[in-house]
C-alpha cells in the first residue's frame, strides 16, 4: 500500500464517519475538512456509492445517507487486520501531522470493531513491528502476512534460507519481531544455531508454519534490542 492509497483508505473512512453523524455534507465542507479539491470528493463518493453505501445526492444542498442506513458491523480477518496494523505503522513516520490524526482516529474506529482475540493480536503485532523512517523497500517478499501470524500465535515454522553468499539452509525459527528497513526483516529465534538471528524476507526461499508452538519470548522488542545489539 502506498501514500496515495493509504491516505485515500483514511479519507474514505472518516467521510463515512461524517455522513453517519450529520445529516448533509456538502462537498466543499468535505474538500476543506480534507484538505483536497472538491472533484477528489465527488470521485470518493462514487466509490463509497459502488461500494453498496447508499448516499443520498441532494441538488444544490449535498450528501446525506439514506436513512434508516446503518453501516454494518466490519468482520476482519487476521491476515487483514495485520495488515491494516502494518500500515497504521507506517503511517505514524509521515510528517504531515493532519494526516496522522486522521489516519489514527480512522483506524482506532475500525480497531473498536476488531473481534476481541484479533485486536489482541493485532496490538501485540504493533508491539512487535518497527519502521525505520524515511526507508523505501526495493525487495519483494510473499511472506510477511504468513509471518505476522506465525508470530501472533507463536507457531514454529520451517524456512529454507539463502544467504549473501548464496548458501541455502533448512532452519527451524521462532518468529520474534519484524523490522521494516530498505528491506523486511525478520528477527527470529533460529533452533540451528541457537540463538537470535536476522532474516531477510525476500531470501526466504519456501515457508510452512508448523502446528507445533512455541514459548513466547518475554522481552519486549526494544529489551531485545538493549540486550544484542
Amino acid at each position: 500500500m502506498n501514500e496515495n492509497d493509504t491516505k485515500r483508505l483514511s479519507r474514505l473512512t472518516a467521510i463515512l464517519t461524517q455522513l453517519q453523524t450529520k445529516r448533509i455534507l456538502t462537498a466543499a465542507e468535505l474538500a476543506n475538512k480534507f484538505s483536497v479539491s472538491k472533484r477528489t470528493i465527488y470521485r470518493d463518493i462514487r466509490a463509497l456509492e459502488q461500494s453498496g453505501i447508499p448516499i443520498l445526492t441532494e441538488e444544490g444542498k449535498g450528501y446525506s445517507l439514506m436513512e434508516g442506513y446503518n453501516v454494518p458491523p466490519v468482520m476482519f480477518t487476521e491476515a487483514q487486520a495485520n495488515a491494516l496494523i502494518t500500515a497504521e505503522q507506517w503511517v505514524l513516520q509521515n510528517k504531515d501531522i493532519s494526516f496522522i490524526k486522521e489516519y489514527t482516529e480512522a483506524i482506532e474506529k475500525i480497531k473498536a470493531v476488531l473481534k476481541y482475540n484479533i485486536q489482541e493480536k493485532a496490538n501485540f503485532l504493533s508491539e512487535r513491528t518497527r519502521f525505520d523512517q524515511n526507508t523505501y523497500q526495493e525487495s519483494n517478499s510473499n511472506h510477511l502476512s504468513d509471518l505476522q501470524f506465525a508470530l501472533t500465535n507463536f507457531r514454529l515454522t520451517k524456512i529454507e534460507y539463502t544467504n549473501e553468499k548464496n548458501e541455502t539452509t533448512t532452519r527451524l525459527i521462532e518468529p520474534f519481531a519484524l523490522l521494516s528497513t530498505e528491506n523486511w526483516l525478520l528477527v527470529a529465534y533460529c533452533l540451528l544455531r541457537r540463538e537470535f538471528r536476522f532474516f531477510r524476507l525476500d531470501r526466504i526461499r519456501k515457508l510452512e508454519i508448523l502446528t507445533d508452538q512455541f514459548e513466547p519470548h518475554k522481552m519486549t522488542l526494544q529489551e531485545y534490542f538493549e540486550k544484542y545489539h
